[in-house]
């Protein structure tokens, strides 16, 4: 079963729609009507933590969750889920340049893990007014894509199962979505390893 923490966003029901469409069982529970202690419950086997308004303060247990079970539930996070991550690992969120809703950008990519098998410069959407401030991301962190202007649009620590992008990859504007999740699914689940 995997776990979506819906950060009060629309495009929660796309993401769980595409991992469904993988054929994985999805548990969807607002971030704040579920505990810690209830998702270790839960026992899931993935967490995704979905993009929403506001700053990673605002994101309900989604800052917790990635505290908790870092390097023990593989976890993925979207847009503020991304901030959420890098904000939990001592990188600064701040306000982008410029802010982007609806926007289609070329993502260029380390090509491991969830990338892939993904050619390096796709076309992603981007809905988004916060980044990851490219110079405070953390050694515990790498930078695995970014725009070509250099901005973060991907994070990631490999042995703790982490991976987050500022993109949204369910969007159906987004090219290889589905593919970045079952890649996600293929790195970091048992089922799928």
């Amino acid at each position: 079963m995997i776990l979506l923490i819906d950060n009060y966003d629309s495009f929660t029901y796309n993401i769980a729609y595409a991992l469904g469409t993988l054929g994985q069982d999805i548990r969807v529970f607002r971030s704040d009507a579920i505990t810690t202690d209830e998702i270790e419950q839960l026992s899931p086997q993935a967490i995704i933590i979905s993009p929403g308004p506001g700053r990673p303060e605002d994101s309900g247990i989604s800052c917790e969750t990635i505290e908790r079970f870092s390097g023990k539930i593989p976890i993925m996070g979207f847009c503020m889920g991304h901030q959420c991550i890098g904000q939990v690992f001592g990188a600064n969120v701040i306000q982008a340049d410029i802010p982007v809703h609806g926007k289609k950008s070329t993502i260029f990519h380390d090509g491991k893990t969830i990338f892939k098998g993904l050619p390096d410069g796709f076309k992603a959407t981007r809905y988004h007014s916060l980044i990851v401030e490219k110079d405070s991301i953390p050694e515990k962190l790498s930078i695995s894509a970014k725009t070509d202007s250099g901005m973060v649009m991907g994070i990631r620590n490999e042995d703790l199962k982490i991976e987050g992008v500022q993109f949204h990859p369910e969007s159906i504007a987004t090219k290889f979505g589905t593919q970045l999740f079952q890649n996600f699914l293929n790195c970091y689940t048992e089922r799928n390893s």
